[in-house]
């Protein structure tokens, strides 16, 4: 059985005494591929640095909403750039709108929509976060469908409800469950996870936020624990673990040009970028 945790953060400082065990702990669990998120460009030196320790890690380059007060047009080409300087970036983001305390949501929608635009031009997925914009982010995609064409992507660390899945569901993304689906009280986000259609479903821990209900005691979540995850996707859905974890790993192959061994026999490791 492998796993694919589908949104890291491990170039935080919270991992850098122990990555090595973290590592080991990963693949332990049978997690055989990551794909790590960026916060803003900044950070893409030391996520290409973890790549280069490990093998089975691949990145985004992107800028995250709540750090949109950094947006300026050479920030976008610098995304560009990077996006095209090594095989292992798979997409763009983490980006998206974050309207939970905002005060900025116009300028988060321009540099969102400057970001699905490079995403577009690179035929990269782009990973998107999304807080208490769903209505608007449904909204921007639609309109941007209609300028420019549709644009492959995620819907990370998913906590809306049902009807606000269908949405993004019909735009033609993914959804990526984290440990939020694991909470008491997370009626919606297990709802949302029973009606994702299996070819559009991922999981992922948002490491180092989010852990588990059975680590919750845990204060730093790691991607071992996107098992955990899986565990509560599938008892959700009524299946095995086994058929969940194949499920997912096939979907996150496809959307992020990923090969490993049981996808592809030819080509144990990274494929690069999806064309």
């Amino acid at each position: 059985m492998q796993l694919i945790d589908t949104h890291v953060h491990i170039n935080f400082d919270t991992f850098q005494s122990d990555l090595e065990s973290v590592a080991q702990a990963w693949r332990s669990a049978g997690v055989a591929h990551l794909v790590h998120s960026c916060v803003e460009p900044d950070e893409f030196s030391a996520i290409r640095a973890i790549a280069d320790r490990f093998p089975e890690v691949s990145f985004a380059v992107g800028l995250h909403p709540l750090d949109t007060g950094k947006w300026t047009p050479e920030l976008a080409d610098r995304i560009l750039t990077l996006a095209q300087s090594d095989f292992r970036v798979v997409a763009i983001g983490e980006t998206g709108l974050d309207f939970y305390k905002a005060d900025n949501q116009a300028a988060q929608q321009a540099a969102f929509t400057t970001q699905l635009e490079i995403a577009r031009r690179l035929n990269l997925p782009v990973i998107i976060h999304c807080r208490d914009a769903a209505a608007p982010m449904a909204e921007l995609l639609r309109q941007f469908w209609r300028q420019y064409g549709p644009v492959k992507g995620v819907m990370h660390c998913w906590a809306g409800t049902p009807e606000e899945t269908e949405w993004f569901l019909d735009l033609g993304f993914h959804i990526s469950f984290s440990g939020i689906v694991t909470f008491k009280n997370a009626d919606q986000v297990k709802a949302s996870a029973q009606s994702v259609p299996r070819d559009r479903l991922l999981i992922e821990t948002d490491c180092p936020f989010l852990t588990p209900a059975p680590k919750r005691k845990e204060r730093r979540n790691q991607p071992a624990y996107v098992k955990y995850v899986a565990e509560q996707v599938a008892q959700l859905r009524g299946i095995s673990l086994e058929t969940l974890a194949a499920q997912t790993t096939a979907n996150a192959c496809r959307l992020f040009g990923l090969s490993l061994p049981t996808v592809s026999s030819q080509t144990p490791k990274l494929s690069g970028i999806s064309t």
